[in-house]
Formats: structure tokens, C-alpha cells, sequence
């Protein structure tokens, strides 16, 4: 048996359609054979009966039987009602079954075969009875004189072998009807069979249960997020996908996915994605996506989603690290240079010049050291701006920190160290970058007082306009490779990161053109009136 079944889907689903398709129409050809019979049957029923009746009643008949004069002038008269109605006989007898009339003339005058004691007793009926012309289906009505007695019976019937052969007769147009009617059904069958095998790729459903089981355990399984966008539609969203971004349980809508992910989920032709970095409400991604030409032009697209929020946080520690080391190297350049100077001077017999030189110089950096040291009392912020400061210096760019900067100590922090640093770093390095070169200088201002901090950095470069600026803040992407963002401590991403500590506190940032182009971010204390996200 498991060798003739068909193996794939789409033929057990044609096999057991054709199966059903044969047994319905069987049933139903059946069902219709056996209506047709019945139809005819009763149809004859009601033509017996209209029959005998209408001679029970006729005047003629009445006044035949009084007058004894019945068969003679009865015979003719039932004989040509009998030949136009298609009866097979019409018998008329007296009370006691003698035959006044018959088809057969040599039958008249014998007793009637049959059952009249229903019309006997005044009723008409009809029945199914053997008689002398074999099965047939008749009816007895009696015959009343004037006063109401009955002085006869009347008997229609016609033979149930004529009957079959007239409801044989629609037997062709039963078979007809079945053939085209299974004809059509098995085409039918056949184009979803065909339609089937083709979304099956001709798979077994045993086979397309192992695929979905793999393909359920892989999407809870896999580590990296996944999406799958058809025609707009998410119709595949992992665990790990919907961790990362934040959604409920149950289907996706469009507006529910990121801006960044909506490319392609509004019907558009989406493209592809290398490690293209952005940034969530609260989480780094680093996004991949393919696009998929699906069948009869339809549109779709595979995502994967990577997290590097804790990647980056290293990262951004890293930079720092890098920065101080590089402000190391350049001090460190310098005071060689300070020292060579100073030896040099002294081996000049000019031994007041090389005190002075030295004491000048070191009164400048410590100046510096003490100066911020005193106005802010985050040590990390302090190291970060003597940092940035001889970076700055190092590139040739004026970096002044404004004498109104004032950071209290960490328990009077608004944000934590490392956000501190997150903003103010990225700040400023966006505006070293972005200062005009033959002007180049940059001015950071951080305060914190009873209504919040605010971290004020300004440039001489143009400044973006305020389109360029809420892209910048919203997508925060490098199309870098990512070897390449890391090495760069993550370009690109510095105003999305910087959006992110924001909004996280309820905070507000913002872009201007004034003396320069600044931005400012402002972070209410807890309580004092902000809200926090």
C-alpha cells in the first residue's frame, strides 16, 4: 500500500481530492439515478389516480353500467383514453370484480385481480399489485349513481416496465453530466496539485515537518536577530530580533520596526546591507540585509541584527584610552623637545634662561591641570579634556574649556562617568573634525547646577542644517567596514550615541549657527521637572 501512495504532498493531496472527488459524484450520480426513479413513480401515482377518477366521475360511465350496457359502449371509450394517456390498461368492473372493459377483449367478463376494498368503502387509492400484465402501479376509484352507491370501480395503471424504461431513459443524460462533472473536478485537481508541487519544491510532508522543526529550532537557536520582510510584511521575526528591538509577542507591524528597517517594507525595492552600524533607543546594531527576488516580482528581504552595545561601551573606553595615550606621546614629544631646549641653553652659559623657559612652561600646563581639576570634580572628565585638549593641540586647533565649566563631585552626578564621557567625547571630536581649517578652534563648556547639566560644544566649521541634523541623530550609521569603525573609534555614530544617553534621561539636544556652530545638550536633574525615558 505505502508503495503505490504518493510520496510527495502535492500527490497525497491529489490522490486523496480524487478519491473524494470519485466517491461524491458517485454518490451523487446514484442520488440522482434513484430521484429520477422515484420522480417517475409518483408522477405515474398521480396520473393513475387523475385518471380513474376523472372516469369514476363521468356522467357517461354512470349511465353505462346502469343500462347494462357497459362493455359495449365502455371497451371503445377506455381504450382510446388508454393509447393517448400511455396507460397500460384501464379496467371498469362491476362490484363483485367483473371486468366491463380490459385490455385485453378476452379477459372482459372474468373478475378483476387486484385489491378494491378501499374503494369498496368509498376511497379512492392506489397501490403496487401483480396482475395479469405483470407489475404495475394502479388505482381504484369508485363509481357513484346519483343517490351515492356505488355501483362500480374504475382501475388505471401503468406497468413498472414501462416506468423503468422511461426513467432509463435519463440514465445517458445522468452519465453525461457525471463525466463532465469529474472531468472538470480533476482539472481542477490537477491545476492545485500542479500549483502545490510547485510551493512544495515535489517535498514529502514528512520531509516539510523536519524543515519546519529545523527551521523553528535554528530562529531560537541562533544568537544573531533575524527578520524576514515579504512585500512589506515582517513575516519572520526571531526571539533574539525581537529582544533587540524591543517588540511584543505576535505579528509585527511595519510601523513597529525601526526607520532603518523600514527600507523595503513599503513595497520599495529594498538593497543590500554590509555592517552598516545604528543605533536603537538603547542598543548599538550592526545590520546586514539581503534582498530576495521572490516569485512574480514580489519583493523581500532577509535582516540580521548583531548586538555591539557592550562592543561599543568598550570601545568608546578604548578610544579614551587611546586619546590619553596619544596626549602622552605628544607630551612626551614635547617635553623632549622642552628639555633638549633647556640643555641646550644651559650649555650656552645661559643658565637663567633655561629656569625660566622651564618654570614658564610647566606654569602653563599645571595651569591648566588645576584650573579643571578645581572646576569639575569628575576625574574622568578632567583626563578626557586634558586629552582632547592636547589632541586638539596636536592637530592644530585651538580648544579652549570656558571659564564657565563647573561639574560637581560623582554624588551630585546627573549622568554616570561613562555617559559623561560619551557625550562630551563625542561632542568634541565631532567638532574637531567639522572645524573650519583655516579658523580652526573649538570652546566645550560643562555646567551642572539645581535645574540640570548642560554640555556646550561650539566649532568654527558651517554647521548642519536642522534635516542634517535629526538624520545624523536618528540613523547614526558609518558604512565602514566595521574593522574599520572600531580602529576609528566608531565615526559616525558619535551624535546617535549622544541622542541615545539624551533621550534616555529626557534630555534635549540641539544645533544652532551663531558666533559658531554649536550643540547643546541639556539633562534636567530628576525632579526638578524633566521627565526621564
Amino acid at each position: 500500500m505505502a508503495r503505490w501512495f504518493p510520496r510527495t504532498l502535492a500527490g497525497q493531496a491529489f490522490a486523496i481530492q480524487a478519491v473524494a472527488i470519485v466517491v461524491v459524484i458517485a454518490v451523487a450520480a446514484s442520488l440522482a439515478a434513484y430521484d429520477a426513479r422515484r420522480d417517475g413513480d409518483q408522477a405515474a401515482r398521480d396520473r393513475v389516480v387523475a385518471i380513474a377518477v376523472a372516469l369514476a366521475d363521468s356522467p357517461s360511465t354512470v349511465a353505462a353500467i346502469e343500462s347494462g350496457t357497459a362493455p359495449a359502449r365502455l371497451q371503445p371509450v377506455t381504450e382510446r383514453v388508454r393509447s393517448d394517456t400511455d396507460l397500460g390498461f384501464i379496467t371498469i368492473m362491476a362490484p363483485d370484480r367483473t371486468r366491463f372493459t380490459h385490455t385485453n377483449p378476452a379477459l372482459i367478463g372474468q373478475p378483476f385481480v387486484g385489491t378494491i376494498a378501499p374503494a369498496l368503502a368509498g376511497r379512492t387509492f392506489t397501490e403496487t399489485y401483480t396482475g395479469t400484465l405483470g407489475p404495475s402501479i394502479r388505482a381504484v376509484s369508485p363509481v357513484r349513481d346519483g343517490s351515492g352507491r356505488i355501483i362500480g370501480l374504475v382501475s388505471a395503471g401503468i406497468t413498472v416496465a414501462t416506468l423503468a424504461d422511461r426513467w432509463r431513459g435519463q440514465i445517458p443524460i445522468i452519465v453525461i453530466v457525471t463525466v463532465i462533472a469529474l472531468a472538470l473536478s480533476m482539472g481542477g485537481t490537477l491545476l492545485v496539485r500542479r500549483r502545490l508541487l510547485r510551493q512544495t519544491h515535489g517535498l514529502a510532508p514528512s520531509e516539510l515537518r523536519v524543515m519546519y522543526e529545523h527551521h523553528d529550532a535554528v530562529l531560537h537557536a541562533i544568537s544573531e536577530g533575524l527578520i524576514v520582510v515579504d512585500d512589506g510584511v515582517a513575516v519572520v521575526v526571531n526571539d533574539e530580533a525581537r529582544r533587540l528591538l524591543t517588540l511584543g509577542d505576535g505579528p509585527v507591524d511595519r510601523s513597529e520596526l525601526p526607520e532603518f528597517l523600514r527600507d523595503g517594507a513599503d513595497g520599495t525595492d529594498p538593497h543590500d546591507i554590509r555592517d552598516e552600524v545604528h543605533v536603537t533607543g538603547d542598543r548599538v546594531l550592526v545590520v546586514n540585509r539581503t534582498a530576495i527576488d521572490g516569485p512574480r516580482g514580489s519583493r523581500s528581504a532577509v535582516v540580521t541584527l548583531r548586538d555591539r552595545t557592550e562592543l561599543q561601551g568598550a570601545l568608546g573606553e578604548l578610544d579614551s584610552m587611546r586619546v590619553f595615550a596619544e596626549s602622552l606621546r605628544s607630551q612626551a614629544h614635547e617635553s623632549a623637545n622642552r628639555l633638549h631646549t633647556v640643555v641646550g641653553l644651559v650649555e650656552m652659559g645661559r643658565p637663567q634662561d633655561a629656569v625660566a623657559f622651564a618654570t614658564t612652561e610647566l606654569e602653563l600646563s599645571q595651569h591648566l591641570v588645576d584650573r579643571l581639576t578645581a572646576a569639575v570634580g569628575e576625574p574622568a572628565l578632567v583626563a578626557l579634556l586634558l586629552g582632547k585638549s592636547a589632541q586638539a593641540n596636536e592637530r592644530g586647533v585651538e580648544l579652549t574649556v570656558t571659564e564657565d565649566t563647573q561639574l560637581g563631585a560623582d554624588d551630585d552626578a546627573i549622568l554616570s562617568s561613562a555617559e559623561l564621557i560619551t557625550v562630551t567625547g563625542n561632542l568634541i571630536d565631532n567638532a574637531l573634525d567639522a572645524c573650519d581649517r583655516s579658523d580652526p578652534w573649538v570652546e566645550v563648556t560643562v555646567s551642572q547646577d539645581d535645574a540640570g547639566l548642560t554640555i556646550r560644544v561650539a566649532d568654527s566649521g558651517p554647521g548642519m542644517d536642522p534635516e542634517e541634523f535629526a538624520r545624523a541623530r536618528r540613523r547614526g550609521y558609518s558604512t565602514k567596514p566595521v574593522a574599520d569603525v572600531a580602529t576609528s573609534g566608531g565615526r559616525g555614530l558619535g551624535l546617535a550615541l549622544v541622542s541615545q544617553v539624551v533621550d534616555r534621561h529626557g534630555g534635549t539636544i540641539t544645533a544652532e549657527i551663531t558666533y559658531g556652530s554649536v550643540v547643546a545638550v541639556t539633562v534636567p536633574r530628576p525632579g526638578s521637572g524633566g521627565t526621564r525615558t
